[in-house]
């Protein structure tokens, strides 16, 4: 056997893993990061040798499979990581592939959530625990999805009922934890990202992560290395020590 690495599914350059990756990189765990959503039949790694999925956000809707062939594909992998309890962690849209693929609607949000606004704790779990009862979080969404059966709704906003649920192995995420300032910069150089936005809308968002972010960083630590050590023990697990 190869050494067990995470997979890090991307859908776009920008939409990249941030503080994901630094967890993971903490304990030395290897990753691979790849790009299927254009492929009907994409070669991934061993199933057997994975340690864990990412799936990360991106423009496309989560079911957008006549232009985004590889949605499927990455359905089919969450749902068998979670069959088998592999830890599976899901950014934005990758929390919308989870719940789809473990079952619930996708819909339209009544209105974009982009930028910094609150969410509410609705109940607590190790892979996802709030310390606070309400948090303003980075959104940049326009979908949203319901909970999967047997799910376990962690938190919501005004407008979309599921910001946060853990299913089996799984957590998805509707909001970002993982941008640090340097991605950001990136998102909001992105013509795709901004399209639309005025100047006074980007520069609240900087304005409003440079208020917000020394809360939520040691959150998203929290959250993201947490995963990377069920990605360790499920690592151990695979090589029988």
């Amino acid at each position: 056997m190869t050494q067990p690495e995470v997979l890090i599914v991307q859908h776009v350059p920008w939409e990249k893993p941030g503080r994901i990756l630094d967890s993971l990189e903490d304990l030395q765990i290897p990753t691979q990061t790849v790009c299927i959503v254009k492929e009907k039949k994409p070669d991934l790694p061993d199933f057997k040798e994975l340690a864990g999925v990412v799936i990360m956000g991106g423009p496309m809707g989560a079911q957008d499979y006549d232009q985004y062939p590889g949605l499927k594909a990455e359905e089919k992998l969450a749902r068998a990581a979670i069959s088998v309890g592999k830890p599976v962690l899901g950014i934005c849209l990758g929390h919308q592939i989870i719940a789809g693929a473990l079952g619930a609607k996708l819909s339209h949000g009544k209105e974009p959530e982009i930028g910094f606004a609150p969410i509410k704790r609705v109940d607590k779990h190790d892979y996802f625990s709030m310390w606070s009862k309400e948090l303003n979080v980075l959104h940049w969404h326009n979908d949203v999805v319901g909970l999967p059966e047997g799910g376990q709704l962690l938190a919501r906003s005004a407008n979309t009922k599921n910001q946060a649920f853990r299913a089996g192995s799984a957590l998805g995420l509707q909001f970002h934890l993982e941008v640090t300032a340097t991605l950001l910069d990136e998102w909001l150089s992105e013509p795709t990202m901004t399209e639309g936005m005025k100047k006074s809308q980007i520069a609240k968002i900087r304005d409003d992560f440079a208020e917000y972010d020394p809360q939520l960083q040691p959150l998203a630590d929290q959250v993201f290395s947490g995963f990377a050590a069920r990605c360790n023990t499920y690592i151990r697990m695979l090589c029988g020590s």
